[in-house]
């Protein structure tokens, strides 16, 4: 086949994959498939090019032709994307932009820790295994598929199923997952994570400073880039808050590519009760770094050991929001979800 020969046949192949991809689109809209976009108060098709109207809400595409991954838009732009590819480690979400630039405030695979991937949820040192760095040998948690449950003007809300295992094994542990990102107002937007999960077999898991929910927040926004990081105390930096208690720790700074705005993002962590089938004694210390990662994390001071059947609860928030931390009310915003 000459080369000419060869392009040509390449985009025929190209075009009669993409009327393939459209068409089945068009299917799955009219026939109520659960992969179709969901749109705010109205029902609609695609518009050719893959485009929605820029109306001002939320809308969540979710195809089962392609990466698996849930898209989610505020005013069609993008807003939030939850991954969960099989050659992951774990299902994450990134980007999450900024209310104000739309611009993301996590990141992912970035020096000095290329692992952490945007707002996560992991582990390591687990029956041997490791939940959170490492190659896929180590262990991975798989999705086993997102639902959308609903989908409205100003929120969204998804579920997914998570399988702790090494290849070729049995899983050790199942978790469920509901997320739901609520659009409060132009200044801040929330994420919630109503967690479970169940252990198949006996389970150890050891002392850590890896995981389990938090975030690693985009460079401008941290200390290291000229952020701040600051806890409900007031307290700042990572030397005077690592290993403590706080009921929340956000990071705040001008961005990158437009100083005028000011964003940032905060995380909270449950008071000592919530942390009780979790093996936690008291309170629930944190990981805390000025390079931007941040983390409740339940097995920082020790470890702990649980029978079969052992099931653990944990409600997680995260608020993205515009301005410093001391112009949102997080502390009314922590009691909302456990005060």
């Amino acid at each position: 086949m000459q080369r000419r020969e060869f392009f040509k046949a390449g985009a025929a192949a190209a075009a009669v994959g993409l009327s393939y991809t459209i068409a089945g689109a068009e299917e799955a809209a009219q026939t109520g498939n659960q992969y179709q976009p969901i749109y705010a108060g109205r029902t609609g098709k695609f518009i050719p090019g893959w485009g929605d109207q820029a109306v001002e809400h939320i809308t969540a595409y979710n195809p089962d032709f392609a990466d698996k991954d849930l898209w989610i838009r505020k005013d069609n732009q993008c807003l939030a994307t939850y991954r969960t590819g099989p050659n992951q480690k774990y299902p994450y979400l990134y980007p999450m932009v900024g209310p104000k630039s739309m611009v993301t405030l996590l990141t992912e695979s970035s020096q000095p820790w290329p692992h952490h991937r945007g707002c996560f949820l992991g582990e390591d040192r687990v029956n041997g295994g490791n939940y959170w760095q490492g190659g896929r040998k180590d262990g991975q948690i798989l999705s086993q598929g997102v639902k959308i449950v609903s989908c409205d003007e100003k929120k969204i809300v998804w579920t997914d199923e998570g399988v702790w295992k090494k290849p070729d094994q049995d899983p050790i542990i199942t978790d469920t997952r509901k997320y739901t990102i609520d659009w409060r107002c132009d200044d801040y937007y929330i994420l919630d994570l109503e967690y479970a999960r169940t252990m198949l077999v006996d389970v150890k898991c050891e002392s850590t400073n890896h995981g389990f929910f938090g975030v690693r927040v985009a460079q401008d926004v941290c200390p290291d880039g000229g952020g701040e990081l600051v806890s409900d105390a007031g307290v700042f930096r990572q030397a005077d808050n690592e290993k403590k208690a706080h009921k929340w720790m956000a990071y705040y700074g001008k961005r990158r590519f437009n100083p005028a705005i000011t964003e940032g993002c905060a995380v909270f962590c449950a008071p000592a009760a919530a942390w009780k089938d979790w093996g936690v004694d008291g309170d629930c210390p944190w990981l805390v770094r000025d390079y931007g990662n941040i983390s409740p994390l339940p097995y920082y001071i020790k470890g702990a050991e649980f029978p079969a059947g052992t099931v653990q609860k944990m409600n997680f928030r995260a608020v993205f929001f515009a301005g410093t931390a001391q112009d949102i009310d997080l502390n009314g915003l922590w009691n909302e979800i456990y005060g």
